[in-house]
């Protein structure tokens, strides 16, 4: 039984600079633990694959598309693929967001 502790997984390079850990990786799908501190964003970007968000803790702004909202802990946030989408940290405290992405990204949908 593998059992991650995700506060103290390892963090992987991204475009967006900012801390990710990969917590789950599968050929059916990916599971990836984003934090944002305060003022920190990710660049505004498409997925080739489906996307769900699940706030952990902490406030944002989510964008989805051309609409943008403000979520807290324990909300659930799908966003369709090819949809461009982004994430922004404008408060005062951590913000952690669950990312799953299913099916999981490969070589050919990265493509498209």
């Amino acid at each position: 039984m593998d059992i991650i502790d995700v506060r103290s997984a390892q963090t992987i390079q991204n475009p967006h600079g900012v801390k990710v850990s990969k917590l789950y990786d599968t050929e059916h799908a990916q599971a990836m633990h984003i934090t944002l501190e305060p003022g920190e964003r990710l660049r505004r970007h498409a997925t080739p694959v489906d996307v769900f968000f699940y706030v952990l803790e902490g406030t944002g702004l989510v964008e989805i598309g051309d609409e943008k909202k403000s979520v807290g802990p324990d909300t659930l946030i799908p966003s369709p693929a090819r949809l461009p989408h982004c994430w922004y940290n404008e408060g005062d405290a951590t913000l952690r967001v669950l990312v799953v992405k299913v099916p999981r990204p490969t070589e050919t949908t990265r493509l498209l």
